[in-house]
């Protein structure tokens, strides 16, 4: 459009005549990089809504911001979580550079999600959870490694006897549904040296959530102590709000939606790392 002088016939129309000259360079960069990829990576987006592609669209165009960032082409392969199972698993993503289990809500497919990470955790892919997926990955690291047969977050089962994810206790109090919802942007603490603190740059961020179950705090101590570690906690309430596996090359689940503040110009720098852990784990088969 700049080259068919489209925005000076705009500007015309609109007769704005104080104007700067476009600066293009960050955005050629960009289109550069997104043009002549050197790598190709394959990650396997593990969801419930498959068969709804909005759904995920700010997952895939993260996908599309960090690709290029690392000079890598991100093959998306949608794995729809209820034909997951122990039995086809290794079959359906043993061949994939990195997993992302995606966001949702309700029961619907949500055993395949938790068969999902136990892959990648055992297997050492790369792993990143959004919300739901973070969620899934606590529950397999309790069921699995731990031995709480019955952990389970309450959304999915209200009588479980081990709810490692449970709804805040503030929130129990409100019997409207959207009310119970956390949403907007919250402050996040980053445990220095950590993966997320390392992705971001430093120890304090911002991030936006939309999500209505948290961790369970009283479960803290057992899960840190089997090698899943809290890396990222709300300085106010002490919410945990990033998980990660101590041995293991990228393993990560975030309580919020990073893919809502992905950008061109400004990639979501876990996405970033999560590509760069695939490709890594690509290069090294």
């Amino acid at each position: 459009m700049l080259e068919e002088k489209l925005d000076l016939i705009v500007l015309d129309k609109l007769k704005i005549t104080k104007f700067n000259e476009p600066d293009l360079t960050k955005w050629k960069v960009f289109l550069e990089k997104l043009k002549n990829p050197k790598s190709t990576v394959n990650i396997g987006l593990i969801g419930k809504y498959i068969e709804l592609q909005d759904a995920y669209k700010s997952i895939l165009e993260g996908f599309i911001h960090a690709g290029a960032m690392n000079e890598v082409k991100v093959n998306v392969v949608n794995v729809h979580s209820e034909d997951l199972t122990k039995e086809n698993v290794k079959e359906l993503v043993g061949g994939l550079d990195g997993l992302l289990v995606a966001p949702g809500f309700g029961n619907r497919g949500i055993e395949g999600k938790i068969v999902a990470v136990q892959y990648a955790r055992e297997n050492n892919l790369p792993f990143f959870g959004i919300c739901l997926g973070m969620q899934m990955a606590v529950i397999e690291f309790a069921r699995n490694v731990i031995g709480l047969k019955g952990a389970h977050s309450t959304e999915m089962d209200p009588n479980s006897p081990e709810p490692v994810i449970n709804m805040m206790e503030e929130q129990k109090k409100i019997d409207q549904m959207g009310g119970t919802m956390r949403l907007g942007s919250y402050a996040c603490d980053l445990k220095k040296g950590s993966k997320s603190a390392l992705a971001y740059g430093k120890t304090k961020i911002q991030e936006r959530h939309r999500h209505r179950y948290e961790f369970n705090n009283d479960y803290l101590e057992q899960v840190e102590s089997q090698g899943m570690v809290a890396t990222g906690k709300n300085p106010k309430t002490g919410l945990v709000e990033i998980i990660e596996l101590k041995n293991h090359p990228w393993f990560v689940g975030v309580q919020f939606h990073p893919e809502y503040k992905s950008t061109v110009l400004k990639p979501q720098p876990l996405f970033v790392e999560f590509i760069q852990a695939a490709l890594n784990k690509k290069n090294n088969k």
